[in-house]
């Protein structure tokens, strides 16, 4: 048990903006780290791990009820030495933790509370518990109590639980049998997925509604690679729901994590970067298709909302912003229909109302969240005098209370951003996109670097390092999306410098693939290796598109083994659990089915190619200059279709074979969008 030592809350120290939300609370609060695990071995306390982030709505609540409670405080200290953990700056102890929470049958969710030996290792655990008991849920203290007795009296009961998650978290699935997973279990899986979709709101069936943008790549994937519109459909109907509801910030731009009914009409408030990354890389993909005017107009809007409040003084961006504000969630972003007319006026007030279902009654708990599901020409652009509205609300809307920010800047986060950005800037002709994404690469390259290798989190001029595999595999994808647009060889060879010291430090010799943290970190009771998709892509994913366009433009045969490698390793498992491999089989996809691109020459005709092939969706294209034809390798096939011209030339390549050359950009577009047409 605890001795009589003075409880000092030990937050003020660090960076991250949650750890720095708990600095006051009267509870013994520890960063994370070998000091206490120490603390609780000399007392003989169990661990009490506290995992949660900055916009996270219930990890407030619960630090509300309990934390800021001295007398809950009190037991806590007396019983448990308390760590408190950023999942976003330390996503390997959420990954651990939360998949030992998952073995206890339990639902995952945030706040993450563990019970640990003093040793790290979980012997139980929960998410957010009330500060008292109700519907059925043990009230916090008396959890507490009961958890401190048990490991008291009981330890062979805890050892027991203990000795069985450690066995479980360090298994590693084996399948007997080699996947064989081609385009046609590619075909079977998008079928199955898109059955699983509402025909009416988009998205999965039922509530809460998330994103889930890797699924909607696969679809889009599937659609390119069968010419089934109906793929196209599906993604298309969840993107225009999406950004028609309320989970769009139809005043500031920017898309909320997700929405909690089946209708995107009610959003969990919060903004997270990974999340809008991902949308905008969509709605660029589905614009370079369809040419949707909406897609076209929210990714403008987003990307403005970016700006104005997602970036940092130094050129990278924020993490997220909350839900909450004042204590209330939602409350900076919901309108009462009179707080409308005192801005717009009588007429202008029923013009807007009319587009937004803002009503007296309010459509969320007698409020408004604007929104234009109810509006019939979903897909129009609303012309200057909305937009007039529009930007009068906003300015008042500034005058609140704002949502905290969390302003440290994370490496894979912003590379997702940084390619999407790279992406889209091509797209939608906006080189101040680009010059953006630029910023904030040169900003990680920098800032975020020491001796050659990447960290993970930055805020306030401190860097938490070692990276994760999920920086690596995100800026790897930013540097060859900045390569494709620029064509700057800058970029592909921090690609290849990354990719070096991501296979020296992160590959897992034994069972294939990378684990999430290199083999020189900090040591935790197990080395993370989920392969399963989360709230962004998996590593392993991201990772097997890089390399397969590393094999590509490099010509380098031991990225294409490394691929291979990876899939021998990888596929079993996905065969096992498709929807949660998604990122792994859309880079499957690109190796099996996407188009490489090859520009031949030189000077204002090549360069005219090269825009024309630039402006392909990304999902399925790899782009290849060549200024001259030696600048191939000697067994690639579009060498031997040189011979029919002498002037610069295309060719439109899948697997070993290529298409005669092509001059004209139309043509181009055409063959290389054969299998994303409308």
């Amino acid at each position: 048990m605890s001795d009589s030592t003075t409880h000092t809350n030990r937050l003020a120290g660090e960076t991250s903006p949650y750890l720095l939300q708990h600095q006051h609370n009267p509870v013994d609060w520890w960063p994370w780290g070998p000091e206490a695990l120490a603390e609780a071995q000399r007392s003989q306390r169990p661990i009490l791990l506290s995992v949660g982030y900055a916009a996270c709505h219930w990890c407030h609540v619960m630090a509300h009820e309990s934390f800021e409670d001295e007398a809950v405080a009190a037991v806590m200290n007396k019983l448990f030495v308390n760590i408190k953990v950023d999942r976003e700056e330390r996503p390997d102890i959420d990954q651990i933790y939360m998949s030992a929470l998952h073995h206890l049958g339990e639902q995952g969710g945030w706040p993450l509370t563990m019970f640990l030996s003093s040793d790290g290792s979980p012997f139980w655990g929960g998410t957010y518990f009330p500060k008292t008991t109700q519907y059925g849920r043990p009230g916090f203290t008396d959890l507490l109590h009961t958890i401190s007795r048990i490991f008291r009296e009981q330890p062979e009961k805890v050892a027991q639980n203990r000795e069985a998650l450690v066995a479980r978290l360090a298994a590693r699935a084996k399948s007997e049998n080699p996947a064989s997973l081609g385009v046609a279990e590619l075909n079977n899986a998008a079928v199955s997925i898109a059955r699983a979709t509402d025909p009416v709101h988009g998205g999965l069936r039922g509530a809460p509604k998330f994103p889930q943008c890797t699924m909607l790549e696969f679809l889009w994937r599937a659609g390119a690679r069968t010419h089934d519109k109906r793929f196209f459909s599906t993604t298309g109907l969840t993107l225009t729901r999406m950004s028609q509801g309320g989970i769009y910030d139809h005043l500031g731009g920017g898309y909320a994590r997700y929405s909690v009914d089946e209708q995107w009409l009610v959003p969990h408030f919060e903004k997270m970067l990974y999340d809008n990354a991902q949308i905008l890389d969509l709605l660029t993909v589905e614009y370079a298709r369809s040419g949707n005017p909406l897609f076209r107009e929210r990714a403008i809007e987003t990307v403005d909302w970016l700006r104005r409040e997602m970036l940092t003084g130094e050129g990278g961006f924020a993490s997220s912003l909350d839900a909450d504000s004042e204590g209330e969630e939602g409350k900076f972003y919901v309108w009462s229909l009179k707080e409308i007319e005192s801005v717009l006026g009588t007429q202008d007030t029923a013009d807007f109302a009319a587009r937004y279902d803002i009503t007296a009654e309010g459509n969320f708990e007698g409020h408004n969240i604007p929104n234009r599901l109810k509006s019939l020409d979903l897909g129009s652009d609303d012309g200057a005098h909305m937009r007039q509205l529009r930007k009068k609300l906003l300015a008042r809307r500034a005058s609140r209370v704002r949502p905290g920010l969390d302003d440290k800047v994370l490496a894979d986060w912003n590379g997702l951003m940084i390619a999407a950005l790279a992406h889209a800037a091509i797209v939608f002709d906006r080189p101040d996109w680009l010059a953006m994404a630029r910023k904030a690469f040169g900003f990680v390259q920098r800032s975020m670097t020491r001796d050659g290798r990447l960290g993970h989190s930055w805020r306030d001029g401190r860097l938490l390092i070692p990276a994760l595999a999920s920086d690596y595999a995100a800026m790897i994808r930013a540097a060859l999306a900045l390569f494709k647009v620029s064509g700057e060889e800058s970029f592909l060879k921090q690609a290849l410098d990354w990719q070096s010291t991501l296979d020296m430090h992160y590959s897992d010799a034994e069972h294939g693939g990378y684990y999430l943290t290199a083999d020189d970190a900090e040591g935790l009771i197990i080395r993370p290796h989920s392969t399963i998709d989360d709230a962004i892509p998996n590593h392993t994913g991201l990772i097997a598109q890089n390399l397969v366009r590393l094999a590509v433009l490099t010509g380098d045969s031991k990225w294409r083994a490394n691929l291979d490698t990876l899939f021998a390793a990888l596929l079993p498992r996905a065969a096992e659990n498709i929807f949660g491999h998604l990122s792994l089989l859309n880079a499957l996809d690109l190796y099996l089915t996407g188009a490489e691109i090859v520009v031949v020459g030189e000077g204002t005709h090549a360069d005219t190619l090269l825009a024309a092939a630039r402006k392909l969706p990304h999902t399925t294209s790899i782009v290849l200059h060549a200024p001259r034809a030696d600048a191939l390798p000697t067994d690639h096939p579009a060498r031997t279709k040189l011979v029919a011209t002498k002037d610069s030339a295309a060719f439109v390549c899948r697997g070993q074979s290529c298409s005669l050359p092509m001059t004209e950009p139309d043509a181009l577009r055409a063959l290389a969008k054969g299998s994303s047409s409308n």
